[in-house]
Formats: structure tokens, C-alpha cells, sequence
């Protein structure tokens, strides 16, 4: 069953998120995971797409906007409003919905800023996921 981390940033900060983001997913393709970023918007894909270069000095994390033509893909994808095909096995969400697909994965992080309406849909989701029986994690930072 999807193990459900939330990662609550205390950290206001308008960079706080997509830098939080880079980090973690930094981390599980680090230990071999392939990551799936689910953005909010458009917007914010381009933005992460950028920063995942250039986040740290001499980071390298292979990636791509997931194209359902391509065959090949990195480990390291980022969509919006779209599943991704193929293998993934983290799940990064960063829009205040819940994606359908969501049950697909083996782990989802949840990542939620500091903000009342990012909380309460943050909430929302925590309830939908805790009334299925999913294992819950929850980490302030």
C-alpha cells in the first residue's frame, strides 16, 4: 500500500517550496527511486525544470517534462495534470489536488507551504488519505 509523507514547511519564503522540492527529490533519486513531479500549474513545471539544474552547485538530476510519446525517460519527471506512463515509484505533489493516479505509486510526498489555503487543502487530502487506511507521515520543517 502508497506510504503518504507530508513535509510541512514552515518557511514562507516564495523559494522555500520549489528549493524543498529539489532537495527531496535529490534525495530519492539518490537511493535509486524514480521520481514523478506533479506540478500545480504550468508555471510552476517551468520553474522546477530550470531550478532542477541549477538548484546547488554541482548538482546533476537527469530529468524531463513527461511526453507520452517518448520511450525513454529519465528518472526524474515532471507533468501537470497529466499521468505519467512507465515506471515511477515516488510520487512529488505539489498541486493542492489530489491526482487520480496517486495509488499507483509506492511512496507520495505530499509538499505543503505555509500558507491557510495551501494548509487547508493540505488537510483535505491528509483526510481523504487517513479514511483509506494509508500509512501517514507527517514532517514539520
Amino acid at each position: 500500500m502508497t506510504q503518504v509523507d507530508f513535509y510541512i514547511l514552515q518557511n514562507e519564503q516564495p523559494g522555500a517550496r520549489p528549493l524543498f522540492t529539489c532537495r527531496l527529490t535529490e534525495k530519492a533519486f539518490k537511493q535509486g527511486h524514480r521520481v514523478y513531479i506533479n506540478t500545480a500549474s504550468g508555471q510552476q513545471l517551468q520553474q522546477l525544470d530550470e531550478l532542477l539544474w541549477t538548484f546547488r552547485d554541482g548538482s546533476f538530476l537527469p530529468h524531463a517534462v513527461y511526453d507520452a510519446g517518448t520511450s525513454e525517460t529519465p528518472p526524474i519527471l515532471l507533468g501537470h495534470a497529466v499521468e505519467p506512463e512507465g515506471p515511477t515509484d515516488v510520487l512529488v505533489n505539489l498541486s493542492s489536488e489530489l491526482p487520480s493516479f496517486f495509488s499507483r505509486f509506492s511512496r507520495v510526498a505530499e509538499l505543503v507551504g505555509g500558507d491557510a489555503d495551501q494548509l487547508d487543502a493540505a488537510r483535505e487530502r491528509y483526510r481523504f488519505y487517513k479514511d483509506r487506511g494509508y500509512t501517514l507521515n507527517t514532517h514539520n520543517l
